[in-house]
């Protein structure tokens, strides 16, 4: 934490790297990893706290692009676990391309340099060897741990906690704490990163809803409605707010030379520069000085307007400005991020796009947005286990909802999995839960069915389901994609050619069925990474380490003197699923780890089955015998192209929906009412499957309660004089927004339905006729832009 306020533009150092102690701009720095966590030596945190070494790899890479490629960044850990959504692919860059070293080695002592403020660190290699290596700073990646404070108020709340001071909670009721009516999120309940105390946020805002729903509305109080100042005809008054955003712009760009070169533009009455213009306080400045000084339009230079234009427009609200009187001049993504080697360059480029979003908002006029009803039925796409609870919650919310499921049963994969972490069986929780959703008159299941046809938008879907042969229209105001994953089937490691080598959900099923043939077991062997982690496939599946370290002690449990094996590249049982490591090893389960490079081998002879692997620690191959090969093989989502296709949904070079903001909106989608739940997001275990799921019941319950919801008012529109009838638009509009008029005196020409239309441009640009025209982007607009390009900076 303190060497991330040294990287903050508004900490002690502005942002600039330099050792505190004398400031000095270090030429080395090492990260040591799992300090007090995973450690009964120096402290009883025994568990991993689960962010560090993303954290670790991150400040890394920072730190290169603050003070250059000559920065020699290295870390120290024991096991790399970078178990999230596209951490595996940060991580290999930031060892391939970014050059930093990654060092599997814990140390033991650090050492001060005397005569200097450097510091020495002695480690042993992987190979045996012993190193001594001096730093200019090193940073300690603390674990994250409960206050004394919190476990006291647990106390007097009554509230059971873990062996690790966390919030006991169960495996299907993530955020229930052991007293009813009270809800946990976040890092109480466990150690976990931004996207899933999100997650856990807004599941618990869904429990809490659940037994709030009968009082919904009865306490509400509508916001303050600020009267739109008419600017229709007045001279366009701009204001220009220059946003800093710490030292991700003004670390490159001279941002009060912009902002003074604003002030020379045309129309411009105002111009300021700001740390951060999306904080609160500044949000307030704005909103007063568009008052103070009547401006009627406003530009803001700062990062993308995908995740902060909303919040600007808000600002014009609340000063009485029509929200559409607004542009963004993106000077971080499109000019600081991609120019950070040339400043100069960066800051003229600047100026040009603040030029470009000046010149076009003195065009724009003022925009009205169409009032829509919102159906209150969901459509839920999937029937495992969060699709279930997606629809279970939305119903306890008092909310209809649809389960559309393609196989002739509910539970997906959850039917295979034999029992949690935490030993709740599966099985029986999943009996309970399908028998609880298949009861509930407000949920309404369509097995062996699939989607032919979406129509429709946010608030007022109409999606054509077939099943057994007929055609059901249903019509729903939002989606929730609960469209899971599957196991991979391996084509490796001999998997296929003998029946003793088997997948982790084969071995849960034995186990599920109590097969004698476990007990007779004098050897099992597990091989993780299996199908993940490769080049093809580089995502860490998650659940796999947890899953086959659970399952060995299921088979030491059955027979003590069975000699188990898990072959594995890291361990990744993060949080309090370390625990379940470190009683495999004390139960006598061996752990080797193997390197991509060097995979083990499967041999068969004369009916007897070996697996080759080289021992980390004596660095010689062995040869294991063994009667059992359980293969952890990965997670991959099942295929959903056609469905992306019906809601306009992104996916992954992996094929898992890509999220609204991987940080801020993990359980929503950029498409107005549609939202994700589940392993279609990416490969989880059962307690974060359900917290997704509720989450996303929770985000569509904030469409569904509002009842009415407004359009975008930057859509397209038709003067009918100059349509020609050629119907093109209709035919290329994706959303069908375009239809010809039926009756009165333009029958025949076209129209187009705003609330239909999602302002994408197409038929603006095929029009031949120039009949169609985009709010807030019509031609005088743009081409106003284009013109302030040819004008040169003072």
């Amino acid at each position: 934490m303190e060497y991330e306020r040294i990287l903050s533009a508004s900490g002690p150092t502005g942002g600039h790297l330099v050792r505190l102690s004398d400031k000095k701009e270090p030429k080395k720095i090492a990260w040591l990893q799992c300090i007090g966590s995973r450690d009964m030596n120096r402290c009883d945190n025994a568990y991993c706290s689960a962010v560090c070494c993303m954290y670790a790899i991150k400040e890394a890479v920072i730190s290169k692009e603050h003070s250059g490629d000559d920065l020699d960044c290295a870390i120290f850990f024991m096991d790399m676990r970078t178990h999230g959504k596209e951490f595996e692919r940060y991580y290999d860059n930031a060892k391939t391309k970014k050059g930093i070293r990654f060092i599997r080695s814990r140390v033991h002592t650090i050492n001060p340099v005397q005569g200097t403020d450097d510091l020495e660190v002695r480690y042993v290699t992987e190979d045996g060897r012993i190193l001594n290596e001096t730093f200019d700073m090193i940073v300690l990646s603390v674990g994250l741990e409960i206050p004394k404070e919190i476990v006291e108020l647990s106390k007097k709340l009554n509230i059971e906690l873990t062996s690790s001071k966390f919030s006991k909670t169960g495996t299907f009721k993530p955020v229930d704490s052991s007293r009813k009516g009270i809800y946990v999120c976040g890092a109480f309940q466990g150690p976990k990163d931004i996207p899933q105390a999100v997650v856990d946020a807004s599941a618990a805002a869904a429990a809490a809803g659940e037994i709030l729903s009968s009082a919904r509305n009865t306490l509400t109080k509508k916001p303050e409605i600020i009267p739109e100042i008419d600017v229709m005809g007045d001279r366009p008054r701009i204001g220009v707010f220059v946003c800093k955003c710490g030292i991700n712009i003004a670390g490159v760009v001279n941002v009060p030379d912009v902002s003074k070169y604003a002030e020379t533009l045309p129309y411009v009455e105002y111009a300021t520069d700001n740390l951060f213009s999306c904080s609160q306080d500044t949000q307030d400045k704005m909103a007063q000085l568009i008052k103070e000084k009547g401006l009627n339009r406003v530009v803001v230079a700062a990062c993308t307007p995908k995740t902060h234009e909303p919040l600007f427009q808000e600002t014009l609200k609340n000063a009485g400005i029509n929200k559409y009187l607004f542009e963004m001049a993106n000077i971080r993504n499109h000019d600081s991020w991609v120019h950070k080697d040339s400043p100069e360059a960066a800051t003229e480029k600047a100026k040009d796009l603040v030029r470009m979003a000046v010149a076009k908002v003195a065009m724009l006029q003022p925009l009205k947005e169409a009032e829509l009803q919102v159906n209150q039925t969901a459509l839920v796409i999937g029937g495992g286990i969060s699709g279930l609870v997606a629809a279970k919650t939305l119903s306890n919310q008092g909310y209809e909802s649809h389960i559309v499921e393609k196989d002739s049963t509910l539970g997906g994969q959850a039917k295979s999995i034999y029992k949690t972490t935490t030993n709740e069986i599966v099985a029986d929780e999943l009996k309970q839960l399908i028998n609880d959703v298949t009861t509930d008159s407000k949920i309404h299941v369509h097995l062996n069915t699939t989607i032919k046809k979406v129509d429709g938008f946010v608030g007022n879907f109409q999606t054509t389901l077939v099943g057994n042969a007929t055609e059901t229209v249903i019509p729903h105001g939002v989606t929730i994609m609960a469209t899971g994953a599957s196991a991979y089937k391996p084509s490796e490691y001999e998997f296929g050619k003998d029946s003793r080598i088997i997948t982790s959900l084969d071995l849960d099923q034995k186990l599920i069925n109590h097969d004698p043939m476990l007990k007779q077991l004098q050897s099992a062997v597990f091989i993780q990474c299996v199908g993940s982690r490769e080049n093809n496939r580089l995502y860490c599946s998650r659940v796999c380490c947890t899953h086959s370290i659970h399952n060995a002690i299921e088979l030491k449990e059955l027979n003590p003197n069975m000699d188990i094996y898990i072959l594995y590249r890291d361990i990744r049982t993060y949080g309090e699923r370390e625990l379940l490591y470190r009683k495999a090893r004390d139960l006598g389960v061996i752990f080797i780890r193997y390197s991509v490079n060097n995979k083990p081998s499967v041999a068969i002879q004369n009916g007897k089955m070996s697996i080759s692997v080289t021992d980390h620690v004596l660095n010689r191959p062995i040869i294991i015998e063994t009667d059992l090969l359980t293969l952890a093989s990965a997670l991959i989502p099942n295929p959903a192209e056609d469905l992306a296709q019906f809601f306009k949904l992104p996916l992954n070079e992996d094929g898992f929906f890509v999220e609204r903001h991987a940080k801020l909106g993990p359980s929503e989608f950029a498409t107005d009412g549609v939202f994700l739940c589940g392993t279609a997001h990416y490969p989880k275990p059962i307690d974060e499957s359900i917290a997704q799921a509720k989450a996303a019941a929770s985000r569509a319950v904030t469409l569904l309660a509002r009842k009415n919801i407004f359009t975008s008012g930057q859509v397209a529109f038709i003067n009918p004089v100059n349509c020609s009838s050629c119907g093109i638009c209709i035919s290329i509009c994706p959303y069908s927004a375009p239809s010809f008029i039926e009756k009165g005196p333009f029958t025949g020409k076209a129209q187009i339905n705003p609330v239909l239309c999602k302002g994408c441009g197409l038929c603006v640009a095929s029009c031949r006729s120039g009949a169609i025209h985009h709010n807030g982007y019509d031609n005088g607009q743009i081409f106003n832009q284009l013109f302030a390009i040819t004008e040169l900076p003072n």
